[in-house]
């Protein structure tokens, strides 16, 4: 059967959705899987201290972020006020400083490689969710794009849209 131009658009779907599989198989066995560990480690302290319950529980949500980045995005919550600014400031003293450590040294580690330079973007990319996490919710590329919102740690893959 001849290719239709409606066919075309699925294929491209179809076409990054597998390299975002493939991107993220990738990155779990290089990278996301250790960081998901460290973040799961982050957690753990936070909800012994039992006060930062609620930095634990964003702990958790970046390390299944960790595991799996590409094809998804954080994006600023527009509910978030004061208590978030107070709140990633305590987190930055008790696990911020050293989860952005991991990413810059697990980053400048794979950039080493030609194969691990987009790994090692995407950590870099990391960052900024590690120091400051709350008031930021992770989605789909896809969905940031819907709200229309500005991602700050895309890890996008395949063809965009722009328009």
């Amino acid at each position: 059967a001849p290719l239709l131009c409606s066919d075309v658009g699925s294929l491209r779907l179809g076409e990054a959705t597998v390299l975002r599989i493939l991107a993220n198989i990738v990155w779990l066995v290089i990278a996301g899987l250790e960081l998901a560990i460290a973040y799961t480690i982050a957690a753990i302290i936070c909800f012994i201290l039992i006060v930062t319950i609620p930095f634990g529980v964003a702990s958790l949500r970046i390390a299944w972020f960790a595991l799996w980045p590409f094809g998804r995005t954080v994006v600023k919550r527009p509910d978030a006020g004061v208590a978030s600014t107070v709140g990633n400031v305590l987190w930055f003293v008790l696990c911020g400083w050293w989860l952005a450590l991991a990413h810059l040294i697990v980053g400048v580690l794979l950039c080493l490689t030609i194969i691990g330079i987009s790994m090692g973007i995407a950590n870099f990319k990391m960052i900024p969710i590690s120091l400051f996490p709350l008031g930021r919710e992770i989605v789909s590329v896809d969905e940031a794009r819907r709200r229309g919102v500005e991602a700050t740690a895309a890890i996008p893959t395949g063809p965009t849209s722009r328009g």
